[in-house]
Parts: structure tokens; C-alpha cells; sequence
């Protein structure tokens, strides 16, 4: 057994105490939150799991690791502290951790991550003998194995077009939800999500480890914004009241520019209710969120993934399928051994010894 932990107990932390659980070959035995109201609880109760796993959640990092993990899924935002992540992973690299996280979105692409996140995590590698996979929680397989995989059955291709389709309704994040994506602001409000160029600081790994896989070279990456405004007022059962006027609906892309042409495009197309925006892409059946690959050529294939989880919640389905991605692969990196991994080294396998199982 793989004695793991994981650091955060939020959306993506529930699910990953979950797999974790799951997993034959990983064994729990330290669970780090942030909230002193989580302090003392069963990571079972913590994750919705309904059964108590008989550890405890902690808030001291010393203490978490000196129970000796060899694998950690780090599950704390990386989104407004991202020095205070890149810290925290190297020193689970340092301890000698496999580490697999969403949280360091340039290193989606360890091929052209900046140096000098790269440096500091390949230092802490060298001097721990740990090893890191990062996977994104929108869910980054769907913006990378999934078209991959699905390019491969056709003759030609055109372009490929990875889409979220999201409704944030129902997802239990409002400073994310409000502040950094502008839900619920005046449309002259400045969300840091939607700023110029951090889209592709996000989402720019992605394109160019898929223009790698495919053989392809990006001569540039470009982005395309539109917000709406919410024509009624709406409430929402986890984040209160959105006022008329203000922005519910974003669409963004991201495209990777081959010989002057968007042939690799990340389009996220996000609300705040159902309502807004309805001639932009919906789910199937109006739902509350998709993911979606679309590979336009000969034939053209369409491909449409929806999950649910803690309930018909959509918006964990996704957060849970990000996660298992992430804690199916600790087994594969502690073969692998120390190093920097992407998407395109882990591959994705059958979930053995679990089928029955919850």
C-alpha cells in the first residue's frame, strides 16, 4: 500500500480523500486543512463519504508529513497564492512525495513551464527524490488526453475545439465565482480570470502540449472574450442573490495559432443561471454542465462527457473526475520515479480491483 495524503479539504480535496479511499493500492493516513472548524474531524466525514476512515484531519504540515507519505495530492487553491503553493508542493517534493495537483497551472505542459517555476521544483526533486504530475481541475483531462485520444480515430483534422460548458448555480466557491471570474460584478469590473493574457497563462500549457502531441507548431496563442449581463435578478441556493444588470455569462477562448489559423481551441463557456446567454452552447438536455471535444475533419467526431457526484451536482462531478485523474496516477508515478510528468507521460487505466466498489 501507498501511504498518501492529502492537503486540502475543499471541492477538489472531498473528492480526492474519496479516491483515495477507493484506491487498493493507496492507504490514508493524513488529511491537511486550512479551516480550524475542520481540525479534529474523520476525513470521511470531511469528504461526504458517509463512514468514518479513522484519520483526523490536522492543520500542522509538520505533523501530516511526519506521518511519511510517499504520495500527497495537494488540493489547496493555487489560484491567489500561487508562491504559496509552489512552497507548499516543494516541500512535499523535499519530503520525497509523488505529488499530483491542479494547482500549478504552468506546469500543465513540463516541456515549456516558465524556469523559474520549473527551477525551484526540479531543485526540491533533486533534493527529495519526489516526483510531481499536474492536471487541471476544469477537468485538464478533457483538455488534453481526451482530445488526443479521440484525434486518433479519424483520417484528417481541421481543428480541435475542447469545450466547458458550466453553470456556476451550484458550485460552493463565491469568492472564486464572484471575484475572479466576475459573477455578480458590473460588466466594467476587472475579474483577474478574465484579464488579457491570463487565460493563456492558464489554459496556454495545454495548447502546446496538444500541438506536441499531434506534431503540430503553434506560431502564437490568441484569446477572445464575451460577458453578458443578467437580465433578472437570480438566487442561488449556495451564494444568494445575482442583481439584473450585472455579468452572468462568460465565453472565452483560447486558440493555438497554426500558420495563422485557431487549429487547437479552449473554449469555456460559464453562467451564473441558466438563462443567460441561451444562444451560446448548452449542455445536452439543458443540464448544468458538459465537456465537450470536437474535432472537425474527416469524420467529423463529437464527443460529450457529463458527471455527477455528491448528489446530481455537476459542478463535483467534474471537480471528481479531476481529482480520480490526479490519485489514479500515484501508483504509475511511484513506478515511474522522481521527475517532472504532464498528461502526455501518465496514462490513463482501467480502475482495477474497484468495479462493485464504492
Amino acid at each position: 500500500m501507498i501511504p498518501t495524503m492529502v492537503w486540502g479539504t475543499g471541492n477538489v480535496g472531498r473528492a480526492a480523500v474519496r479516491a483515495v479511499a477507493a484506491h487498493p493500492e493507496l492507504s490514508l493516513v493524513a488529511v491537511l486543512v486550512s479551516n480550524p472548524a475542520k481540525v479534529g474531524k474523520d476525513a470521511g466525514e470531511l469528504s461526504g463519504l458517509g463512514r468514518h476512515l479513522g484519520v483526523t484531519a490536522t492543520d500542522d504540515v509538520a505533523a501530516a508529513l511526519s506521518q511519511a507519505p510517499r504520495a500527497v495530492v495537494y488540493a489547496a487553491s493555487g489560484d491567489v497564492r500561487p508562491d504559496g503553493a509552489i512552497e507548499d508542493i516543494s516541500r512535499a517534493l523535499r519530503a520525497g512525495a509523488v505529488v499530483v495537483t491542479p494547482s500549478l497551472y504552468g506546469m500543465y505542459d513540463c516541456t515549456h513551464a516558465p524556469a523559474e517555476i520549473r527551477d525551484v521544483l526540479l531543485e526540491s526533486i533533486e533534493a527529495g527524490g519526489g516526483s510531481l504530475f499536474v492536471s487541471g481541475v476544469d477537468p485538464g483531462w478533457a483538455n488534453d488526453v481526451l482530445p488526443l485520444l479521440v484525434s486518433g480515430l479519424g483520417s484528417a483534422i481541421d481543428t480541435v475545439r475542447c469545450q466547458e460548458i458550466f453553470d456556476y448555480s451550484t458550485y460552493d466557491q463565491e469568492e472564486a465565482v464572484r471575484d475572479l471570474i466576475g459573477m455578480g460584478h458590473p460588466l466594467d469590473y476587472q475579474p483577474l480570470m478574465l484579464a488579457e493574457g491570463i487565460p493563456t497563462m492558464i489554459w496556454g500549457g495545454q495548447l502546446r502540449m496538444t500541438a506536441r502531441a499531434l506534431g503540430a507548431e503553434l506560431d502564437g496563442i490568441e484569446e477572445t472574450l464575451e460577458r453578458r449581463p443578467l437580465d433578472t435578478s437570480v438566487v442561488t441556493d449556495a451564494m444568494g442573490e445575482f442583481s439584473a444588470g450585472t455579468q452572468g455569462a462568460v465565453r472565452l477562448e483560447v486558440r493555438g495559432m497554426v500558420a495563422g489559423e485557431p487549429r487547437i481551441v479552449i473554449e469555456h463557456v460559464t453562467r451564473i443561471h441558466a438563462t443567460c446567454a441561451p444562444d451560446w452552447p448548452t449542455p445536452p438536455g439543458g443540464g448544468a454542465g458538459a465537456h465537450r471535444v470536437i474535432i472537425e475533419g474527416r469524420p467529423r467526431i463529437e464527443v460529450t462527457v457529463e458527471a455527477t457526484d455528491e448528489g446530481d451536482n455537476r459542478a463535483a462531478g467534474g471537480n471528481a473526475t479531476a481529482a480520480g485523474r490526479l490519485v489514479n496516477a500515484i501508483d504509475w508515478l511511484v513506478e515511474a520515479g522522481p521527475g517532472l510528468f504532464d498528461a502526455l507521460d501518465v496514462p490513463l487505466r482501467p480502475a482495477v480491483g474497484r468495479l462493485g466498489k464504492k
